[in-house]
């Protein structure tokens, strides 16, 4: 005889070794019914890649046979002279490359030489003035007037110095210098014999430098320290 489901209130009540009522739903821990969530859609596949046409010979421009080793062998033997002829023309670049910065160097150099020698030529010019200067400003003033005249050309004096100073010009020291013949040119020697350094004991015309190269040496009479 098949045994009734049991009820409570009137209500069916599931057999906990056996399977629920039909028609019913499954309860869950708290009394309520349990719901079933709806199936996940499947994640979209990724698109495959479509797989790469391999390269001709005819697009490479060589005709190679079918046998497969002999085609690998003319690929191989391509492949060494295309390498050794790309390193031919990398070491050929680079030359070239070597060769125009020592080309740009040189051209650096030589615009900054031109334009010292034409701020050069131009000072060589000034040189005659300069003397005119330094003879005038030796005079000794015996009037108020003439003192007045020679600070003016001391100071016009002092203003050209300094202007040409911008562009390398300098003049040699002299007084109590030791002589050096790269810059100093003697004109008369000491009086008597002597031994140790000779000294610049007097300057007769002034020399200049620009940039260290000298325009023009000092004129100058030494002696012995």
């Amino acid at each position: 005889m098949s045994e009734e489901p049991r009820t409570i209130n009137g209500d069916a009540v599931p057999d906990p070794a056996g399977a629920p009522p039909s028609g019913g739903s499954v309860a869950g821990f708290d009394g309520r019914p349990e719901t079933q969530e709806p199936p996940q859609s499947p994640l979209p596949q990724a698109a495959e890649e479509a797989p790469e046409t391999p390269v001709t010979g005819a697009e490479l421009g060589l005709a190679l046979p079918d046998d497969p080793h002999e085609a690998r062998a003319i690929l191989l033997r391509e492949l060494a002279e295309a390498r050794q002829e790309a390193g031919e023309h990398l070491e050929t670049m680079q030359r070239i490359a070597a060769d125009f910065d020592n080309f740009r160097r040189r051209v650096q150099r030589d615009q900054v030489e031109n334009v010292e020698r034409a701020s050069q030529r131009v000072i060589e010019s000034l040189l005659p003035t300069l003397d005119s200067l330094d003879a005038a400003l030796v005079y000794d003033a015996t009037t108020p007037g003439e003192a007045r005249l020679l600070d003016g050309m001391r100071s016009t004096h002092d203003q050209l110095i300094e202007t040409l100073a911008r562009v390398g010009f300098e003049p040699i020291p002299t007084a109590g210098e030791v002589f050096d013949p790269k810059v100093h040119e003697a004109v008369s020697g000491p009086a008597e014999e002597g031994e140790g350094e000779l000294l610049i004991d007097n300057e007769l015309r002034r020399g200049y430098v620009m940039h260290g190269r000298v325009i023009r040496p000092s004129l100058v009479t030494v002696t012995h320290a």
